[in-house]
This record gives C-alpha cells, sequence and structure tokens, in this order.
C-alpha cells in the first residue's frame, strides 16, 4: 500500500491515503478506537493516526490535521485556513452504492487548521 507516512514529535505514526483507491486501503487498515480525519470538503487523503484515540492529545491531533490539511485540495486551490474533520474509525461506514473512496460517517468533531500552520510544515518537510 503506497501511503504517504509521516512521525509526529511523540513518535506516533500518521498514514495518508494518495488517491481514492489508497484511501480505501487505509480505511480498511484502521483498528477500531483509532482515529481518522479528513477535510470538510472533498478531495484530501483520509489520515489515520496508528494509537487509540484516547491516547492522543489535542496537538497530537491538530498536528495530524495540518498534515491532512497539507495534502488536500482545498488547501492547493485557496491556500486559506482549513477546516479537517476528526472521527473514530468505528464510525465510518461504507454504502454499496458509494464511490471508490468515498465513505459516510457518523459523527465527527472540526478543527480549524491555520494558514500559518501548513506553510510551516511545508518549509518543515521541504527542509527550509
Amino acid at each position: 500500500m503506497a501511503l504517504r507516512q509521516y512521525t509526529l514529535s511523540t513518535g506516533k505514526q500518521v498514514f495518508l491515503g494518495k488517491s481514492a483507491e489508497t484511501n480505501e486501503e487505509l480505511i480498511a487498515q484502521a483498528k477500531n478506537g483509532e482515529l481518522l480525519l479528513h477535510t470538510s470538503k472533498p478531495g484530501s487523503p483520509f489520515t489515520n493516526i496508528k494509537a487509540p484515540s484516547s491516547e492522543l492529545t489535542p496537538e497530537e491531533i491538530y498536528d495530524a490535521a495540518v498534515m491532512c490539511a497539507k495534502h488536500s485540495q482545498d488547501w492547493r486551490d485557496n491556500k486559506k485556513d482549513v477546516l479537517v474533520h476528526y472521527f473514530l474509525s468505528n464510525d465510518v461506514n461504507k454504502e454499496k452504492d458509494m464511490k471508490t473512496g468515498t465513505f459516510g460517517v457518523k459523527k465527527f468533531k472540526e478543527i480549524k487548521v491555520k494558514k500559518q500552520d501548513i506553510l510551516e510544515f511545508e518549509k518543515l518537510k521541504n527542509g527550509s
């Protein structure tokens, strides 16, 4: 599975899909109780923090949201703050008529990722 992979400063692994197909794979491998993220608008990678959600800090969730936002169409097209939804893997469902890479979510919380934080992540990622 060709996923983007990052490590949080706390050592936890974060995986991001690269396409509709890899988003399907990412959702399939997420364990119950793990946290998933996706932008509020279509066109972003599903993002999975590989740890029980009960062990995550607000800072870890925000850092993963920055990663999700950075790789989204919303960021690419607008270069503004990005709204990201986060939810438990067991709150995700897939109806048979949904297209590849599309999922339903029963309940979620929302976090606003600041433009400046995405720009700082891009700088770090590019080594500048």
